[in-house]
């Protein structure tokens, strides 16, 4: 019998996991807690209200299973439409003078002016600062009887404060004021987003069409607008999105105000609060939230749409 010879590489045999198995460890470690936070707090809930919008439930007792009852009731209930009339048109008041503004903004504060970066904080800085307390400032400010406002305008046309607009106390005026807000506070925002499509502008574009006798007019809708498209688009979209899930403005401004007042004010996710937490009514606000996000969808999908013609 022959003796076997062993060659020795020096080196162990492999033993455990492979070096690729190890990177994707890695990876998943770093997904996670993201994944895990999304799928506890996001996902599941949106399981859990598409079931509930097929039952009914107030929480305590079992779930009693009514089909398609509570979208046939949505159909019926004259509050909900009433919501869903308050959100469109705080969307149609909101999206275009948010967009108009923060344009305007961007090309002012993209010339080389005096305190250019001073400017651009002020704006910005709405954005950013607390709601409750802009929200508490704003009330203040618009206050129909004790507020700078109403007192400037007595003082400009005599008008008694009595006649004035009662701004935010007024049901006829509500909308109008937290229109204005929101243009106020969220404009800083999209002028940012404005300045760095502006950024992105190829300046001889801008000096080919004034060598071609083009005033600043028409170097605009000619050169800036086309070039800006994109950007535009991007920016209506989650105007439309964020104006339809509007709450937290609402809630913050007009907190306790009476009935009437509420009716001219409710917005969808209002009454979905309203319905879910007050009443007691799980299903039926889960059906409200599906609506809003089949609203919310349709929107989602002609942006992509839009990004995908853009982008050809």
């Amino acid at each position: 019998m022959q003796n076997e010879t062993v060659i020795s590489t020096g080196k162990p045999p492999k033993t455990g996991v492979s070096k690729s198995v190890k990177e994707h460890l890695v990876a998943y470690s770093f997904i996670a807690p993201n994944f895990i936070g999304f799928a506890l707090f996001t996902l599941v809930p949106m399981i859990f209200a598409f079931v509930l919008a097929f039952v009914k439930w107030d929480g305590a007792n079992p779930m009693d299973y009514v089909g398609l009852k509570n979208f046939n009731r949505l159909i019926q209930d004259p509050t909900f439409h009433k919501a869903l009339w308050n959100t469109i048109i705080y969307t149609i008041g909101v999206v275009p003078l948010t967009m108009v503004c923060a344009l305007g903004l961007a090309i002012l504060l993209n010339q080389k002016i005096l305190g250019r970066n001073i400017m651009r904080t002020v704006f910005f800085f709405p954005y950013v600062a607390s709601l409750v307390a802009v929200a508490a400032v704003w009330n203040f400010i618009f206050s129909p009887t004790m507020g700078p406002v109403n007192n400037i305008l007595h003082a400009i046309t005599g008008i008694p404060i009595e006649e004035l607009p009662r701004w935010a106390a007024d049901k006829d005026w509500a909308m109008f004021t937290v229109v204005l807000f929101t243009v106020w506070k969220n404009m800083g925002y999209y002028m940012v987003i404005y300045l760095a499509g502006l950024q992105g502008v190829n300046p001889e574009l801008y000096e080919a069409a004034e060598l071609d006798g083009a005033n600043a007019w028409k170097r605009f809708r000619n050169v800036t607008i086309p070039q800006l498209a994109p950007t535009t688009f991007f920016v209506l979209m989650i105007l439309i999105i964020n104006s339809f899930k509007v709450y937290d403005i609402f809630i913050n401004l007009f907190a306790g105000a009476d009935n009437q007042l509420n009716d001219s004010t409710r917005v969808l996710v209002y009454q979905i609060y309203n319905t879910a937490f007050r009443s007691l009514d799980y299903g039926y606000a889960s059906a409200m939230a599906i609506v809003l996000f089949l609203l919310v969808l349709g929107i989602t999908i002609v942006q992509f749409r839009g990004e995908k013609k853009y982008g050809q």
